[in-house]
């Protein structure tokens, strides 16, 4: 890991050899210059990632080269040392844009303290610019598509997101877009502030009913023997924005008669607490159950189906949206070319296209996706053509289709068993989002079975 940077600017030997020691045995990478001559320049050449800044320089103020950086532009956090025990100078040099000040003598762990402050305050900046780029990127390429059911999907959001609902159900088979579709309704709920609001999302499936239940709700502590602490549960994180409830489905009945009551009276109780605090969230959940079947069958409760599904989205799979695919298509091309630095690859060829409009995608977009990405990483060329795309895609078949109703036909030129078996696990964890629980439930072995044939095949 590069180390960091830091300046100092002091024509006092003492101080920097105090401080060179101090921070060098911290790791960091430590210079010293007197602050003679062109100080500014000087400082600017150096590229620091703090400068720690004598007021008092030999040949000209501090004050005055921190206004001369933050003028010319220099990303370097300045923090000032002075000898002035008066908040006068520290409050000028906080005016003109320093990041801190310390006063002599110093205390070397303040010293220590404030530096990895300022590091720390930089990491989580950088962090918080990536999300909003990453973000913004994703808000601004939501829902595409110009077929007939998702234009008709974008005006039932816009419609609920207007009226500000509490609560939307949104269905669809796996991989068909279902949290893309929740974070829209977010943007739109949320408008401009939507990326400064709060979006958590929790995966009902892959965690324990007891683990959930705290997840969700949080804890008091000592409610049970590792509550060491108070924790605030997604829930209250949450409050504000929304939390989207992935695979409501498979929710255990006895929670979700306690996200009923949460719904019902907008109000949360954490496990092990006596009082229920008041939550404004707008809570999405989504499925790729048929809920009204699991009703029937006693697997969901009758009342928290009713509740959620007031409001209700179903997303249709991407065959039955053909028209759509192109565009995904061409969408994800110029994503991941940008993304692997593949920016040859320009687009598909005519018969490319027809192809995979043709194909009906029993993974849907994150199917189509994935394809998208391996071709791009695989592949050097300027135009995808019908060479480079799969044999099972060109020949419109899947390991799936390979199955009859007796079981599994042999091809008569033979097939490798743990080529099969490989390729049937990989699309498991494909169509399941990489969900070990529920790609050994799509491939009906147990969860232990599963996780052999992952290691067996070097896919962990």
């Amino acid at each position: 890991m590069k180390k960091k940077k830091i300046l100092i600017v002091d024509d006092d030997e003492l101080i920097q050899m105090v401080l060179t020691k101090a921070l060098t045995d911290e790791g960091y990478e430590v210079k010293c210059d007197p602050g003679s001559g062109d100080i500014v320049n000087k400082i600017k050449s150096t590229f620091p990632d703090i400068v720690l800044l004598d007021v008092n320089l030999p040949e000209i103020n501090g004050v005055h080269v921190l206004n001369e950086l933050k003028n010319s532009g220099c990303s370097s956090q300045i923090v000032m040392l002075t000898a002035d025990v008066s908040a006068e100078t520290a409050v000028k040099a906080m005016k003109l844009g320093a990041a801190d000040y310390l006063t002599k003598p110093f205390n070397l762990e303040e010293v220590k303290i404030v530096i990895q402050k300022l590091f720390d305050k930089a990491l989580l900046e950088q962090e918080v610019e990536r999300l909003r780029k990453t973000n913004s990127a994703i808000f601004s390429k939501e829902l595409l598509g110009d077929s007939e059911s998702i234009i008709d999907l974008k005006a039932r959001v816009e419609k609920i997101a207007e009226a500000r609902v509490s609560s939307v159900l949104i269905t669809g088979e796996s991989g068909c877009g279902k949290e893309i579709v929740a974070r829209y309704i977010h943007r739109k709920m949320f408008g401009n502030s939507a990326e400064r609001e709060p979006f958590i999302s929790v995966n009902c499936a892959a965690l324990p009913e007891s683990i959930l239940e705290s997840e969700l709700f949080g804890y008091e502590k000592g409610a049970f023997t590792d509550a060491k602490t108070d924790r605030k549960g997604v829930f209250e994180l949450a409050n504000g924005g929304t939390i989207l409830l992935d695979e409501i489905g498979e929710m255990k009945p006895e929670l979700q008669g306690k996200l009923l009551r949460v719904l019902e009276e907008r109000s949360v109780r954490r496990v092990g607490g006596k009082e229920d605090m008041p939550i404004e969230v707008t809570v999405l959940a989504t499925t790729n159950k048929n809920l009204a079947q699991a009703v029937k069958n006693g697997e969901f409760r009758s009342d928290l189906f009713f509740r959620l599904s007031i409001f209700y989205l179903h997303i249709p799979p991407l065959k039955e949206r053909r028209s759509d695919i192109p565009l995904l298509a061409e969408h994800f091309l110029s994503t991941f070319a940008v993304k692997y630095n593949k920016k040859m690859i320009r687009g598909f060829s005519n018969e490319a296209i027809s192809l995979m409009t043709a194909y009906d995608w029993p993974g849907n977009v994150r199917e189509l996706r994935n394809l998208v990405e391996r071709l791009v990483v695989l592949e050097n060329c300027e135009q995808i053509l019908v060479s480079h795309l799969p044999n099972w895609l060109k020949s419109g078949e899947t390991a799936a289709q390979t199955c009859r109703d007796s079981g599994f036909t042999l091809p008569e030129d033979g097939v490798s068993l743990d080529d099969l078996e490989k390729n049937l696990i990989i699309q498991a964890l494909e169509r399941t989002n990489n969900n070990k629980t529920l790609a050994a439930k799509l491939l009906k072995i147990s969860y232990d079975s599963f996780r052999y044939q992952i290691k067996k095949f070097g896919l962990d």
